[in-house]
């Protein structure tokens, strides 16, 4: 049996890697070749487990995550792989923001615009190093705003990424509405459980991904975002309309209905128009985590 560290994850798995893969798994999950059990949540939502099949291969994941909102990390996972009669049991935190940043990567290289320079990443947790990741994997950004409650958090991982990507502009601030005015791009990443802003704060044209809500109580995107959004993406209806607390807003109050929810997978062969106001809300769906764990099982 193998098993990985979450050095060893990194190592083997860079962003533009996960971005290729996760992509990959989307487009099959679109043509049918996954089995996708719904997300099992206990403990209102203290403890996950998600699971996916790849027909084609035989190949499985199954992942349990503990979620701590109060405690540094506040996500604690661990991943089992199975195919071709091997196993391989990987530290599941650092495949998580992987995968997130991964599917934002692929969202973001579907809707936002191909000269997009400005982004604005809200949360300076966990998750937010690896937004910041995805988005530089696809679009040419040479301005990043760290957007954090902690002047003192968003400065230091501001500080860190600037050392990591030397070419781009990095700046923080705490002033959310300040932040959003003019970029293309705005990654959302915090437990929020009230809308961050309002879309009178946001550009005519921007797009926005948002990940860090996965409980219906939960939202970080405001009621009006969708009413003004040319596109509203998910990575899947049946889990965004279980788990999405933005969403199940958008349709509960008629602001949105189910038919205006576009699927991460089909829209990657039918692209939609980029233009105005799009919207990316993803709550993870198993295939991510499968995408990444196939890529580590075939590492030298």
């Amino acid at each position: 049996m193998l098993v990985l560290t979450a050095e060893d994850v990194r190592r083997s798995v860079p962003m533009n890697v996960a971005v290729d893969a996760v992509r990959d798994a989307f487009t099959e999950l679109a043509a049918g070749h996954f089995v996708l059990p719904p997300r099992q949540i206990f403990g209102n939502g203290a403890v996950l487990v998600m699971s996916a099949y790849h027909s084609p291969t035989g190949t499985a994941v199954v992942k349990k995550i503990g979620i701590a909102l109060d405690q540094v990390p506040a996500i604690r996972a661990t991943l089992v792989w199975t195919g071709n009669g091997e196993q391989m049991v990987a530290e599941g935190s650092s495949i998580t923001t992987l995968r997130t940043g991964a599917v934002v990567g692929v969202a973001t290289d579907l809707l936002a615009p191909a000269e997009a320079s400005r982004l604005t990443v809200i949360g300076s947790g966990a998750q937010a190093p690896d937004q910041v990741r995805a988005v530089l994997a696809v679009r040419p950004i040479a301005d990043v705003t760290i957007v954090g409650r902690s002047a003192d958090r968003a400065a230091a991982l501001a500080g860190e990424l600037g050392t990591e990507f030397p070419d781009v502009r990095f700046t923080s601030s705490t002033d959310i509405d300040a932040s959003i005015a003019d970029p293309h791009i705005i990654c959302c990443a915090t437990s929020s459980a009230t809308p961050l802003f309002s879309a009178d704060s946001l550009p005519e044209s921007v797009h926005v991904n948002a990940v860090g809500a996965f409980r219906p109580t939960m939202r970080e995107l405001p009621r009006d975002l969708f009413a003004t959004a040319s596109t509203v993406l998910v990575d899947q209806t049946e889990a965004a309309l279980e788990e999405s607390g933005e969403v199940i807003d958008a349709v509960t109050s008629g602001t949105l209905t189910t038919q205006d929810l576009l699927e991460l997978g089909p829209a990657l062969s039918s692209p939609p128009p980029r233009s105005g106001r799009t919207v990316f809300k993803s709550v993870g769906v198993g295939c991510q985590d499968w995408a990444i764990a196939a890529a580590l099982a075939e590492m030298p």
